[in-house]
């Protein structure tokens, strides 16, 4: 965790910040009931989120409808002690002491809600097994 930090942060970074990081920064506010200080952001972010990945997780209740796509800063970056890159590892500053890892999920841009299902609780899983690693309990 940084020094000023009460509670761990992650960073989800995806290309268009549209779908999977936003999905992903969604279940994690969401399951960790606050605990986790969350952010995403995309190295080339779109115009709006991705409608299909909002439908997705609408239907497992997690709103995600307020947000919007973000630039990805190195300040981001730096205040977060995990980065979770999704397909632009690459383009993802690399600071010392951070834990970084890629996870290697589809892009849900332009598949319809079946494929995007999929790719949601995928990441749901990836989020429960982040929460343990954390040592952060997930809420029901």
């Amino acid at each position: 965790m940084t020094e000023n930090a009460a509670r761990p942060s992650v960073l989800f970074v995806c290309v268009h910040n549209a779908g999977r990081s936003q999905m992903a920064a969604g279940f994690l506010a969401h399951l960790s009931g606050g605990a986790v200080e969350v952010r995403s952001a995309g190295s080339m972010p779109a115009d709006q989120i991705n409608p299909t990945a909002v439908e997705a997780m609408l239907e497992v209740g997690v709103d995600i409808r307020d947000q919007q796509p973000k630039v990805l800063t190195t300040d981001a970056v730096q205040a977060s002690d995990v980065v979770i890159t999704m397909g632009c590892g690459d383009v993802c500053p690399i600071f010392p002491g951070k834990r970084y890892e890629d996870w290697s999920l589809d892009d849900p841009a332009g598949q319809g809600l079946d494929p995007v299902r999929v790719i949601r609780d995928e990441i749901r899983g990836r989020i429960t097994e982040l929460l343990e690693q954390l040592g952060v309990p997930a809420t029901p």
